[in-house]
């Protein structure tokens, strides 16, 4: 997991989704970009500037939240335009036969939302054992704790000790992992 830097900028992904410092109530204006990962996972970051995107790329921070890739790339974005005025004629952009082929809001990378579903059931039938994942995931393979399936989390260096012990677990895509789902 990331550790959340404050530098000003609007994180697009918070550990455990709490944001550790409350917000200011100053606003700023934030930049939003289409991005995609080598997996071609697309999603959205929010910067504060393009410079702070390509800062926060060149340190790896900007991560796919899918699949946790940091071979991130920025991707054309749509264009919206908004009225200056409420009188005025809407200013819409036209949908076109492409935009009602596209995929629902309901779908993830590319998942059909009954497939998404499925899984999301899947990982709420887990144990969150949170922070002792290491520890349980050891206890069940070493067989001194019932077998069961568990979730939680793991440092890059606890989970290279597991894989070099032997202990089979699965990195979990945050749009799993969430509880909130």
């Amino acid at each position: 997991m990331r550790e959340y830097v404050d530098d000003g900028c609007v994180p697009y992904k918070m550990v455990a989704g709490v944001n550790p410092t409350p917000p200011s109530p100053v606003f700023s204006i934030v930049i939003i970009f289409d991005l995609t990962c080598a997996h071609g996972h697309r999603f959205e970051g929010w910067f504060a500037s393009t410079e702070q995107f390509d800062r926060q790329k060149a340190d790896a921070l900007v991560a796919c939240p899918i699949c946790d890739d940091v071979g991130i790339e920025r991707v054309p974005s749509a264009q919206v335009r908004v009225p200056k005025a409420g009188g005025r004629e809407s200013a819409a952009p036209q949908q076109s036969a492409d935009a009602e082929s596209a995929p629902s809001h309901d779908a993830v990378a590319g998942l059909p939302s009954d497939v998404l579903a499925k899984l999301r059931e899947i990982v709420r039938n887990t144990e969150n054992v949170g922070r002792r994942f290491p520890e349980e995931a050891r206890k069940i393979h070493y067989n001194e704790a019932p077998a069961r399936s568990i979730r939680g989390q793991a440092s890059r260096d606890e989970a290279q000790e597991l894989s070099d012990e032997g202990i089979d677990f699965a990195r979990l895509p945050p749009f799993l992992s969430s509880d909130s789902h």
